[in-house]
């Protein structure tokens, strides 16, 4: 009796409220590993069922930003474009909305449909709508928005953290390459022969620049988490320009705008003279001449710096591989600048490129003049 009493005891720990909570976590981390690879056809596939069975719904769909239905269950595909206008509004609108029965009004006898309302509700990340998730049944009580509100909550979270971990992996890479390539060896033997050039024929001038030198490779080589203000930026590129015409002279005209107001704005530090090395290398240097014009504006928010050359130009297919990290030498400072400003202030703030062959190139970047939350490198 007493080993029978004791089992009959051990059966009553679960209760019939912490089974269902039990399944609810469990079915929860079946679909995280999905969602956490982020919002793609494949993975939002994977998740569908066990969104499904979190919702208790005959069906479910995620949608991408742009409303397309990337991963579903339950859903034939007939329902799946009746609900693409519910989608739209609803990612438009950046609220959850309730899908009526009119709006689902499909091919079979209405009662013998299973799908015949739901509810869309907005997926956010970092304030951003980057999907939704649809849920469909017979119909759609207040309870049902609510459970969905939640379940697109649990969704939206492990999205942000799929970009905090795609943000970690980026700057790794972007701190490894940052590392290798601090200074151009190409731009190191250059400045010291112009150094040497002139050790003999003009002393003063050869100290002077063994001085900016000296001041350029220690910025250059400063810690890789370090922020700089823009005004740094500026000092680092006219050093990078005085070595420059030591080489070449006065073939290349320099233009420089500059809107005070945004000197003090922190930035990563070695942003912006690795562009302006590209212009004069990869763009100026081959026609032996040209315009180089640096410009740092005010933008309300935010601060914009272009650095725009009348060279060469590239190919724009060309130009989205070195961007890509997959073009070459050439493109290692461009996409090194890419990753970082990426991997600080979000992938909104990449660099933007306009350039065709012959056209020369514009390169610019946008940074928040306020960026107490940024992300670190």
């Amino acid at each position: 009796m007493v080993v029978r009493y004791a089992l009959l005891r051990s059966r009553e720990l679960v209760t019939g409220t912490q089974r269902t909570a039990l399944r609810a976590l469990r079915t929860a981390n079946l679909a995280a590993p999905h969602l956490r690879s982020g919002l793609t056809a494949e993975h939002a596939e994977r998740a569908a069922p066990y969104l499904r069975d979190l919702l208790g719904t005959p069906g479910v769909a995620v949608a991408d930003a742009s409303g397309n239905v990337i991963g579903c269950d339950g859903i034939d595909a007939e329902h799946q474009g009746l609900l693409r206008p519910a989608l739209a509004a609803a990612l438009e609108g950046g609220a959850p909305r309730l899908v009526r029965s009119s709006e689902l009004s499909c091919s079979r006898d209405g009662g013998a449909c299973p799908l015949q309302a739901g509810v869309v509700v907005p997926l956010r990340v970092d304030g951003r709508v980057v999907g939704a998730l649809a849920a469909v049944d017979s119909s759609a009580p207040a309870g049902l928005l609510r459970l969905s509100s939640e379940v697109a909550e649990f969704v939206a979270t492990q999205l942000a953290l799929a970009e905090l971990d795609r943000s970690r992996e980026r700057a790794s890479r972007a701190e490894l390459r940052f590392l290798r390539a601090q200074i151009s060896p190409h731009f190191v033997y250059n400045a010291l022969t112009a150094i040497e050039s002139y050790v003999r024929s003009d002393p003063d001038r050869a100290r002077e620049l063994l001085v900016a030198f000296a001041d350029f490779t220690r910025y250059s080589f400063a810690p890789f988490h370090q922020m700089a203000t823009i005004a740094e930026e500026l000092r680092l590129v006219e050093l990078y320009l005085d070595l420059a015409r030591a080489r070449f002279g006065e073939r290349f005209d320099v233009q420089l705008r500059v809107a005070p107001e945004v000197l003090p704005v922190k930035v990563p530090s070695l942003i912006l003279q690795p562009l302006v090395e590209n212009a004069l290398r990869h763009g100026l240097e081959p026609n032996g001449r040209g315009r180089l014009s640096i410009s740092v504006e005010d933008a309300d928010t935010e601060a914009v710096i272009s650095v725009d050359d009348d060279g060469v130009g590239v190919d724009p297919a060309r130009m989205k591989r070195l961007l890509d990290g997959v073009g070459g030498e050439e493109g290692v400072g461009l996409h090194n600048v890419d990753e970082r400003l990426r991997s600080v202030f979000g992938d909104s703030h990449g660099l933007v490129v306009e350039t065709a062959e012959g056209a020369g190139t514009r390169v610019t970047m946008r940074v928040p003049k306020f960026s107490a939350g940024a992300r670190a490198a």
